[in-house]
């Protein structure tokens, strides 16, 4: 089977995802995917026309962002009309998967030039809880089935099943703050950073805007949880509600309320992209591998604790790749809520200076569609910084779900 070459990685730094307030907000969408596209070309000489396709996730896809949002991001940047494009959608996990399906297209040999990311504005998401495409009123069967409630209220029955202290989250949160100012103190993302311009040419933002090095275990004690307001908010004019969901499947919990805006994952806009390539067109261009694809994975469980698959998602990629949690230098593990990255150190028994070693979305925010091709990037950066080898991403997605991929770092 044909090796599927990572050659170069690059993002956008993550805005406020606020109208009015984050500075990515004014901007479209597809401006956010050209800027990383236009990157990838630039810095590797691309023949764009020669770009197979490009694979985005976007999980929004809704208003600016629908309507292909790869294709016109790559129309934008400027590309060949010959360079196709395609997005797709699995929620969280939408920009592994968008790398995982642009490897599997080369592992097939069916495509030796492919680009994958992601792309995600959450300036432009509603605010209204009954608009969640998990409380479908249309649909019974399936609340009844598979009741689905909104993540952050998954979080905290997920925390409180586990018997996970809301302590315990505050520390986790705190560490990510205090990795994500170490690391952008000391250049870590630097490589693979590229600034947004305005249409004048002008910078929108050249840097990371959420995190919030200032944060204290104090200050993260005194916020107030987010979810228990929320759990019982009215979706329909029967009154039904998240918590109901959560007791038609586990009708003895009682949630405890414990996490809050400081240990959830930041609310950002932002955009990633990798170029990938087979090892003979790569060598026939003379373009350098910086890593290679070794495994993937996907995993479903609960759609009602929503974010209890990266564990088994991990051991998955693991076996598909013929290693051990031993053999892998770092992991990433999405920080959609602290409970998420918690308990995946928890149950995998990981030594936590593996984990997220630069800080995770508590601290620089999660572009939902982007996020995963962000994660990717990042672990091969450091893989590069620390001479290690294997690195391992994964994430929990709406509906249950959880990709997974191993690369490993190669000296080109």
């Amino acid at each position: 089977m044909p090796e599927a070459w990572i050659i170069d990685a690059c993002r956008t730094p993550r805005g406020i995802g606020k109208k009015g307030k984050g500075a990515l907000a004014h901007l479209h969408p597809q401006h956010l995917g050209s800027t990383v596209l236009a990157a990838l070309a630039e810095r590797n000489n691309l023949n764009t026309a020669e770009v197979d396709d490009i694979v985005f996730g976007t999980s929004w896809q809704r208003g600016t962002q629908g309507g292909d949002l790869a294709r016109m991001a790559a129309l934008d940047a400027g590309y060949d009309i010959k360079a196709s494009g395609v997005t797709l959608d699995r929620f969280c996990g939408s920009g592994i998967t968008s790398v995982n399906i642009a490897a599997a297209s080369i592992m097939s040999g069916m495509e030796d030039l492919v680009i994958a990311g992601g792309c995600e504005m959450m300036s432009l998401y509603g605010s209204d809880p009954s608009q969640s495409p998990f409380m479908d009123n249309d649909n019974l069967h399936l609340r009844e089935l598979h009741p689905q409630p909104h993540q952050g209220v998954c979080a905290d029955a997920i925390a409180t099943i586990e018997n996970i202290s809301r302590e315990a989250l505050d520390a986790l949160a705190y560490e990510s703050q205090q990795r994500a100012a170490a690391a952008i103190a000391g250049g870590y993302f630097d490589r693979s950073l590229v600034p947004v311009l305005n249409a004048d040419g002008s910078v929108a933002l050249d840097r990371e805007e959420f995190p919030r090095s200032e944060t204290t275990l104090e200050g993260l004690a005194e916020l107030k949880a987010s979810f228990g307001a929320l759990a019982d908010y009215p979706l329909n004019e029967q009154g039904g509600t998240y918590r109901q969901l959560v007791t038609q499947a586990y009708p003895d919990l009682v949630i405890n309320h414990v996490h809050h805006a400081g240990n959830s994952s930041g609310v950002v806009d932002g955009a990633a992209a990798l170029l990938l390539a087979s090892p003979d067109y790569a060598q026939a261009h003379d373009m350098k591998p910086r890593g290679r694809i070794v495994a993937m994975a996907n995993m479903g469980d609960s759609p009602t604790l929503m974010l209890n698959a990266p564990v088994p998602a991990a051991k998955k990629v693991l076996a598909k790749a013929g290693l051990e949690l031993g053999d892998i230098d770092l992991f990433e593990i999405n920080e959609a809520f602290a409970v998420v990255a918690e308990k995946f150190v928890r149950d995998l028994d990981l030594d936590r200076d593996k984990v997220n070693v630069n800080g995770g979305a508590m601290a620089l925010g999660h572009p939902i569609g982007a996020t995963g091709s962000v994660l990717i990037g990042t672990v091969l950066d450091e893989l590069e910084r620390r001479g290690g080898r294997y690195g391992l991403v994964t994430m929990c997605a709406a509906g249950g779900m959880a990709p997974a991929i191993i690369i490993e770092r190669v000296d080109g």
